[in-house]
Formats: C-alpha cells, sequence, structure tokens
C-alpha cells in the first residue's frame, strides 16, 4: 500500500508546530511548522509529487528558514538601545557633576543621554570634585555611581 500525502496533512502538521513553537523559545519549530504549510501548498498546487520529493522539500525549506531566521532575521530585531542593560550601559559613560560630593554625602552627576531612565544619579568619588566637572562611571555601588574626575 503506497503512502498518499493530501496537501491538509501538511497543513495541519504546520500548524501543529507553529502552535508548538507557543512553548518553546527558539522559534525553530515555528521555521519547521511554515516549511510544512509551503509543501502544502506546494502538494495543492503539484498534486503530482511524490512523497519523498515532499518530505526532501520540508526537510530543505526547514534548514533554509532557520539558518535565514538565525543569521540574518534575528540580528535584525535585537534590541540596540542600552535600556536594561545595567552595568555594562552606565560604566564608561562620561557626565557632569551638578552637586559636588562630600566625605559624608553623595553628589549628584548629570548625564546628556538618560542611563536606565534617568538622567541624574547620585555618586561618590575618591577625588575632590566641584560643580561643572566632568566625571566617568568607574563603579556601581547600589543605587550610586562611583566616579573618576577626566
Amino acid at each position: 500500500m503506497d503512502l498518499i500525502l493530501q496537501p491538509w496533512y501538511w497543513m495541519v502538521l504546520g500548524l501543529a508546530l507553529i502552535i508548538f513553537e507557543i512553548f518553546l523559545p527558539s522559534f525553530t519549530a515555528l521555521w519547521f511548522g511554515v516549511a510544512a504549510c509551503v509543501v502544502g501548498l506546494l502538494l495543492w498546487i503539484f498534486p503530482g509529487l511524490g512523497v519523498e520529493v515532499q518530505f526532501i522539500s520540508w526537510i530543505i525549506l526547514s534548514v533554509a528558514f532557520t539558518v535565514l531566521w538565525f543569521k540574518f532575521l534575528k540580528p535584525l530585531s535585537r534590541d540596540k538601545t542600552k535600556a536594561g542593560l545595567a552595568r555594562e550601559a552606565i560604566l564608561g559613560q562620561v557626565g557632569i557633576i551638578i552637586a559636588a560630593p562630600v566625605v559624608e554625602h553623595t553628589g549628584v552627576v548629570r548625564f546628556s543621554i538618560p542611563l536606565l531612565g534617568a538622567d541624574e544619579w547620585r555618586c561618590r568619588s575618591q577625588q575632590e570634585l566641584a560643580v561643572g566637572d566632568r566625571v566617568t562611571v568607574v563603579e556601581i555601588l547600589g543605587n550610586e555611581l562611583i566616579v573618576t574626575k577626566n
């Protein structure tokens, strides 16, 4: 008995894989599902496709879609802002002192671009700083920044 696949078999498989992707964070099953839907569409357009051709097409399309996603499309969707990157976003940033830190009290440094949603941060320094000095963030201590004079 020969195996005869109908186009809707591929569509059901494709939709099942796409729905299964809800439970996976990798987007891999999605592309296998899309490939199955494409094979179903090809089988609907060309009803004489053999079972071997269908499976080989599905494998090739699945690999191609997955490679395209991870190699080309996913890098385009990365967030290029510094929001959410606490330590990495702040270290090395340059700001201006608007309230000088003294031994027992913190000062305030202002940045031209807000860092993690705030353009003013409390700061401490081992050096003597005055209002208007340009400083660079070298460390984070809780909610305060450790800065050095430029």
